[in-house]
């Protein structure tokens, strides 16, 4: 690495392993999205890669945020890493001061930036990938190999839940620093929106997640057609690949069910989610979801599926249910007769996210430890530190 500017100063930070910015797929082009706009806006010099076709005209720039684009092979397994692979030979023959990888499967392919230049390297980890139900044997045996590897290789880990950073110690034994996603506060600010989907305030339960069985789409669908209501279901998302689980799922569902695939028409998500009756929440498997909090942030009555990454983010802000269609249909047979429960949550969730999971919170916690891993420079294995004001962080110590 040449040319390390001084803490407090500008950085040339590079950002992989998403399909890039503007975000119209997931949690880690979210979250790449508003760190890069908010490093930006502090000063630094950010380059975020992105898959080609990301955007209509491939465009060079986005808020002040340069981007950059390489091919990948299409295909559920193989884009994000050829991706990445792409990604990484550009980015090592530029001056970067460090670079940020988000997924743990790219942890085998940060590895040649260590090797062919001292560039420090960040990881956001995202959640337990192996688990997910869409992956065979080997594609299982990969992640965990990556998580591995990843702990070998990189200079800082990034834990976007806590419950990841507890599950990398104790399997890995290897500390990281916790930051979360965060989420937007706000009401509606154009409720006309839901007349293009032909919908009513208040008159739908909402999902929001890819159509993959992690997800549970067909749980919710399954819990929804035993409860009398007449609410609608409205599922956004679609699989982003072709997938035999999201084709069953909407030939099984009935009239009362209504996909409208992916939205990424500006504000278009925001409305919907404040003029949901009820979101629910199915993901199993991640760290924070980004769906969830911003289901919380527009202050919606939240049904979120009862394991520890849920759990951490929502604490009393929402109504769990265990993975069962029956235990499902009585929450929302609950939640239905019951307005002033839904009134509390419904205040709960924007509380949650302001005590939590602020976007400005979380672009802090980003700039700081890009900046102590460049302050450190080439390590040979991840430290710890906190980054991210919550109290529970401060569990693992600094390994400096």
């Amino acid at each position: 690495m040449t040319g390390s500017p001084r803490m407090g100063h500008k950085l040339r930070v590079g950002i992989l392993g998403t399909r890039g910015i503007p975000a119209h797929y997931g949690g880690f082009e979210t979250c790449a999205e508003e760190v890069s706009v908010g490093l930006v806006a502090r000063g630094h010099d950010v380059t975020v890669y992105c898959r080609r076709g990301n955007a209509p005209g491939d465009p060079v720039e986005y808020k002040g945020v340069r981007l950059r684009y390489r091919s990948h092979f299409a295909g559920k397994a193989s884009g994000t890493l050829t991706h990445a692979l792409t990604c990484t030979w550009d980015a090592i023959r530029r001056d970067f001061d460090v670079l940020l990888y988000f997924n743990a499967a790219t942890g085998p392919v940060a590895w040649l930036a260590r090797l062919t230049r001292r560039t420090p390297v960040v990881l956001n980890v995202d959640g337990l990938e192996w688990k997910r139900r869409k992956w065979g044997p080997i594609g299982r045996a990969y992640y965990v190999l990556a998580e591995w590897a990843t702990t070998k290789v990189v200079d800082r880990i990034i834990a976007d839940s806590l419950t990841i950073q507890r599950y990398y110690v104790e399997r890995w034994g290897t500390p990281s620093t916790f930051v979360p996603y965060g989420a937007h506060l706000g009401g509606p600010e154009r409720p006309e929106v839901l007349g293009e989907y032909g919908l009513e305030p208040r008159s739908y339960f909402l999902v929001v997640g890819r159509l993959e069985p992690d997800n549970n789409a067909d749980l919710i669908v399954e819990a929804f057609g035993r409860v009398a209501t007449d609410k609608v279901l409205v599922i956004v998302g679609g699989a982003g690949y072709r997938s035999s689980f999201a084709e069953e799922l909407r030939r099984g569902a009935g009239p009362r069910v209504r996909f409208v695939g992916p939205v990424y028409r500006p504000g278009h998500l925001r409305e919907l989610y404040c003029g949901a009756f009820a979101y629910v929440h199915g993901h199993e498997v991640g760290g924070t979801n980004p769906a969830l909090l911003q289901a919380l942030g527009s202050g919606c009555c939240v049904l979120a599926l009862d394991v520890p990454f849920n759990a951490e983010v929502v604490q009393e802000a929402a109504l769990p249910y265990r993975r069962d269609p029956d235990d499902l249909a009585a929450q929302m047979r609950r939640v239905l007769a019951d307005p002033r429960l839904v009134d509390r949550l419904r205040r709960s969730g924007p509380e949650r996210v302001r005590e939590a999971y602020r976007w400005d919170r979380v672009i802090d916690g980003y700039e700081r430890i890009l900046e102590r891993a460049v302050e450190g420079g080439y390590h040979a294995a991840p430290a710890a530190d906190v980054a991210y004001p919550l109290p529970a962080v401060s569990q693992h110590a600094d390994r400096d």
